[in-house]
């Protein structure tokens, strides 16, 4: 049974950073594309970031040069590492995992993904 686990949200000042990571467990993780989304209340879910098997990345326009997605086949684990954070980034993160081919417009629609993690908040206070 596939399981993801999201960890690292919390709550951060303006400017601040966050790292959330996801581990990954009953997949095999390197043939897999992982991404970030996220939800605010009242939202719809929003792609953020996605990596390849291979280590390809795309991001939401708005978030690249702030967040960075990596992965780390050796823990099973993908990251997003948030940098100036903003208080329009509050909302609960999700982490999916993909397991067909990787294509960045493909990866930036959320219904593609096959798993999902539980989420986790993440809260900017200005």
């Amino acid at each position: 049974q596939v399981h993801l686990v999201e960890s690292g949200g919390g709550l951060v000042q303006a400017g601040g950073s966050l790292r959330l990571s996801c581990a990954a467990s009953g997949l095999i993780f390197g043939t897999y594309t992982m991404g970030w989304f996220r939800q605010a209340p009242g939202k719809e879910r929003e792609f953020l970031a996605a990596i390849s098997p291979g280590r390809s990345t795309t991001y939401l326009d708005s978030v690249k040069g702030r967040f960075t997605i990596s992965r780390d086949s050796a823990k099973n684990t993908a990251y997003l590492q948030m940098n100036s954070l903003k208080p329009e980034d509050t909302a609960v993160y999700y982490c999916a995992a993909d397991r067909g081919y990787y294509l960045e417009s493909r990866a930036r629609a959320a219904n593609v993904y096959d798993h999902w993690g539980q989420g986790t908040q993440v809260t900017v206070s200005s």
